[in-house]
């Protein structure tokens, strides 16, 4: 192995064999014995990677192209089929929410378990423990049984322990997704000055501006094989790319089997439901966005049913990342979001209602949105 890397994957292949209608009984393996049978799903396939010592690498894929079992496979939870994965420092993870973790003992004492399975000893611990409590933030909490604990105060117990273990090596699967904006962003700063002390860091993420701002590099698992490695920019990229086409393909074939029920999204940002405005203000925007699976799906807006003119169509990046995996290939990040500049002194005192509707193909509405305003 060389001594510059701090993992290294040579030629590795992994396979898992799915039963199906699989016999549980005596009397079912004697009575079935023929109907039940075996698929071996290849979901990994020659993979060959170097992750150097100090660097911050990102795995990044659609949900069952491989990604995570690579990681696990890191960590030796699992092991090849084929070909080699090896390591050199001290190793922890952060795979599964709560794992190595006893429902009926406190947070106290599940840290000196779980540190404990990291190589740490009671005084190593010792040492630490009031560290990790503080960074997870958990309080009074930290003496109740952990399954009194949320979904949140797991990952954050979880996360404070593997940061305080002394590991060359972190792996992180998607747990950071879990907890509140304050915890993710905090875990976020504590990678960073992990990151700046030189450990190497391996995280799976779906969160693609955390990879851009993180991680030196991205690799992207496509079906099982590597499919692209290097900067997260052009990696990226590249990825969303073939996610829109793929997911664009489906589509079409769903429609074309009649499987397919068109769908659309349609949201005003302002004004608000129930919002006065004022006359002497003279000019409002009104805006929001829309986006629909619908190609040929046009953008109505309407006051007191009547179709206003002159709608802009303007980016809305955020819309974009929250949508991909839904709507991929479909949308135009630069024409998502929808704005309308109105003079209000042409619009009569009283209330109003603001409609926008996203129109389908056969005149029917995949959605629509409504609010009142009144003008003063």
């Amino acid at each position: 192995m060389n001594t510059q890397n701090a993992i290294e994957v040579r030629n590795m292949s992994k396979q898992f064999k799915v039963d199906y209608e699989k016999a549980h009984t005596l009397k079912e393996k004697i009575l079935f014995w023929q109907k039940g049978h075996t698929e071996i799903h290849e979901v990994l396939k020659n993979i060959n990677l170097n992750i150097k010592k100090g660097e911050t690498v990102a795995l990044i894929g659609t949900n069952g192209s491989g990604k995570s079992t690579l990681l696990k496979l890191m960590t030796k939870i699992i092991f090849p089929n084929k070909g080699t994965i090896e390591t050199d420092g001290k190793l922890t993870s952060l795979l599964e929410l709560g794992a190595g973790f006893h429902q009926d003992f406190t947070g106290r004492e599940n840290i000196y378990f779980n540190a404990s399975i990291f190589g740490l000893t009671r005084k190593e611990i010792d040492k630490r423990i009031d560290e990790i409590i503080e960074f997870s933030e958990l309080g009074e909490f930290i003496d109740n049984p952990i399954r009194t604990y949320s979904s949140g105060m797991y990952m954050r117990l979880a996360f404070s322990v593997a940061i305080n273990v002394d590991a060359e090596i972190l792996l992180i699967d998607e747990i950071l997704a879990v907890g509140d904006q304050h915890f993710q962003s905090k875990c976020y700063n504590k990678l960073k000055e992990l990151k700046a002390s030189g450990k190497t860091i391996v995280i799976v993420t779906h969160s693609l501006d955390v990879v851009k701002d993180l991680c030196d590099r991205a690799i992207w698992i496509y079906k099982g094989e590597l499919r692209l490695d290097g900067d997260p920019i052009y990696v990226i990229d590249e990825y969303l790319k073939q996610v829109a086409i793929d997911h664009k393909e489906e589509k079409k074939k769903a429609i074309q089997s009649g499987k397919h029920e068109f769908r659309g999204v349609v949201f005003i940002d302002a004004p608000k439901d129930f919002a006065k405005l004022e006359k002497s203000r003279e000019k409002m925007v009104f805006q929001g966005w829309e986006i629909s699976d619908d190609e040929h799906a046009e953008l109505k807006v309407k006051i007191d049913n009547k179709e206003v003119e002159n709608v802009q169509r303007i980016p809305r990046e955020d819309v974009y990342d929250a949508y991909l995996e839904s709507y991929a290939g479909f949308m135009d990040k630069d024409k998502i979001g929808w704005k309308v500049i109105l003079n209000l002194n042409e619009i009569e005192e009283g209330s109003h209602t603001l409609t926008v509707s996203c129109i389908g193909r056969q005149s029917n509405t995949l959605s629509e949105k409504e609010i009142q305003f009144t003008v003063i």
